[in-house]
């Protein structure tokens, strides 16, 4: 499950074309890392693992509409950026993986 929706991330980004192709690159290098994180995470927390990848694909999906609301999106990043919070000690490249895609998904919508 994890899987098909990081999967779709993927699809949504490659397929965005409100992104340039130096953000989207950037995005799905993310993504990737992304991958191996959630799914390293997942063996001990399957539940916070869905929780993040979901949150992800809310925010891709914000980020990447054509007629984006600024405000869906803010929450969706915030959401994404809750999801991770109490990983900071024990998953430190997670949590910087999360704010690096964060942070690029809220450029996309300046």
């Amino acid at each position: 499950m994890i899987e098909d929706t990081l999967s779709q991330i993927e699809k949504r980004i490659q397929s965005a074309g409100t992104i340039d192709a130096g953000p989207r690159q950037e995005l799905l290098q993310l993504l990737g890392t992304l991958k191996s994180e959630i799914t390293e995470l997942s063996r001990t927390h399957g539940e916070q693992a869905q929780s993040i990848a979901g949150f992800a694909e809310v925010s891709a999906h914000e980020a990447t509409r054509a007629a984006q609301n600024p405000e869906l999106l803010r929450l969706s990043l915030d959401g994404l950026g809750s999801s991770v919070r109490e990983f900071e000690r024990s998953h430190p490249r997670l949590v910087q993986i999360v704010n690096a895609l964060s942070s690029t998904l809220a450029n996309l919508g300046i």
